[in-house]
């Protein structure tokens, strides 16, 4: 038989390979290590080697908290003015302690090989807090967020050194250091508008019960009052204008007073200082203005008409300047006239806009509509009734200075045609319109009679 035929062929017809544990240790034996690599590509192997690099990566990381705590500190103070500038001195040790809190967490997390859980992050919350109120926006408290943990990447990175095995765990880490930052930012932006919702609701709160005691003519004495006082520019001995609103209609079902308070915010504008609150079913707001609030008044019919745009009417009543705060409450009762002297129809009514007569007609006294003579009262009601026309024309000669010819153009009439109006309203009042006390007596009849139907014309407050 040849050489060939008596070499056992390898296959099929091979006998079982040679156990490789039967290899003697000693001369031609394999090197330890290539036998590790064999042991470590068994499943059990590569866990207990992967394992015992998270738990060496662990171990680097654990002493150098504090130090990476307040480099990442550092980095946001470098990148972030809203934190560089910030004159809370409280602030910066709130960071370290809050970039310290995180990088523990995510420590732990690679140590026991988990995922991230939301009741790991209650400093998250605490510190989302303090950063409303410290007037950091949330936009730059997410910044530092991330900030502070690609920070605590580098140092982690510079702290495992050239283990292999600790590299390859950090790289697989990079996975839980990803989850920590979106499950705290998740946490941290929820915190925010959560301690914004409440900061503003307090807000509201004090801005409610300081305008309350003003109403009640109450001064503010103490802080906070006086500190919300002075943001808001209200000072004792400057101008300041009430306003009432209230709802007149609407085409929006059931809209939020806070949403037309916050409609007068925007028009006017922040600038302007003021406060604004709901009380009961008004709004009523107090702003620090300069000789009649012209600015004021044009920022409200602003928001009047933005709101009526959008189905919503609103009646604006607005005081005439006060030099004090301690006159808040008759300027309430103005506003609050003004107000009232527009329902029905909606708008804006200034009382500095108003001539003395109009206002003293405006309040609409019952007993001064009792005095009103039988027969003036039948005449100012049939003619309502009829149209107007008489009335109109009333109106029109008192705004001409007792002058038919002029009335006639306002009127665009034949001035024999407001001759002759003006004849049949003196023969049904009894009246002599050439007299003004009685002239006076008709148009406070036609004033207080009428229904409101709009704010007064230009031409009606000059009387």
């Amino acid at each position: 038989m040849s050489e060939r035929a008596s070499k056992p062929r390898q296959g099929a017809g091979a006998g079982p390979p040679r156990n490789r544990e039967a290899i003697p240790r000693g001369r031609g034996a394999r090197p330890a290590a290539e036998e590790a690599i064999e042991t470590n590509d068994r499943p059990d192997g590569r866990a207990a080697a992967a394992d015992e690099a998270r738990m060496a990566l662990v171990r680097a990381a654990e002493p150098l908290l504090d130090q990476m705590a307040t480099a990442a500190t550092d980095a946001i103070w470098r990148e972030l003015p809203a934190y560089r500038d910030n004159l809370d001195v409280n602030l910066r040790l709130q960071v370290v302690d809050h970039c310290r809190a995180m990088f523990e967490t995510f420590v732990t997390i690679v140590r026991e090989d988990r995922l991230p859980i939301r009741e790991e992050f209650p400093l998250t919350r605490s510190q989302a807090l303090y950063r409303v109120g410290q007037g950091v926006s949330l936009a730059d408290f997410l910044r530092a967020f991330r900030i502070g943990q690609l920070t605590f990447w580098d140092g982690l990175r510079e702290a495992i050194g050239t283990d292999p095995a600790v590299k390859e765990a950090a790289l697989a880490a990079v996975s839980r250091l990803m989850q920590v930052i979106e499950v705290g930012s998740s946490i941290a932006a929820d915190a925010y508008l959560q301690a914004q919702q409440y900061r503003v609701a307090d807000s509201e709160r004090h801005n409610r019960d300081l305008i309350e005691d003003l109403l009640l003519g109450h001064p503010a004495a103490t802080e906070p009052r006086l500190g919300i006082l002075r943001a808001a520019g209200l000072f004792p001995e400057k101008g300041t204008l009430v306003i009432s609103t209230r709802l007149i209609k609407s085409s929006v079902p059931d809209p939020a007073m806070h949403e037309i308070a916050a409609a007068i915010r925007r028009t006017v504008g922040r600038d302007a200082g003021g406060l604004l609150a709901l009380r009961h079913d008004e709004v009523v707001g107090l702003f620090p203005v300069a000789a009649r609030g012209a600015r004021v008044i044009r920022a409200l019919e602003r928001a009047h008409a933005e709101l009526r745009a959008a189905g919503v009417e609103i009646a604006i009543g607005a005081s005439t300047v006060h030099a004090h705060l301690t006159d808040v409450p008759k300027a309430y009762d103005e506003a609050r006239v003004a107000r009232d002297g527009l329902a029905g129809c909606g708008g804006v009514l200034a009382l500095s806009s108003l001539s003395t007569f109009n206002y003293l007609v405006l309040s609409k006294e019952e007993t001064a509509r009792r005095l009103i003579a039988p027969k003036i009262r039948q005449f100012v009601e049939e003619d309502l009734a009829a149209g107007g026309s008489y009335l109109d024309t009333i109106n029109a000669y008192v705004a001409s200075d007792l002058n038919a010819k002029v009335a006639a153009e306002l009127l665009h009439l034949h001035v024999n045609t407001a001759y002759y109006r003006l004849e049949r309203i003196a023969e049904r009042t009894g009246l002599d319109l050439r007299k003004l006390p009685e002239v006076i007596d008709l148009l406070v009849a036609v004033r207080l009679l009428s229904p409101p139907t709009s704010p007064p014309t230009t031409s009606a407050n000059q009387i």
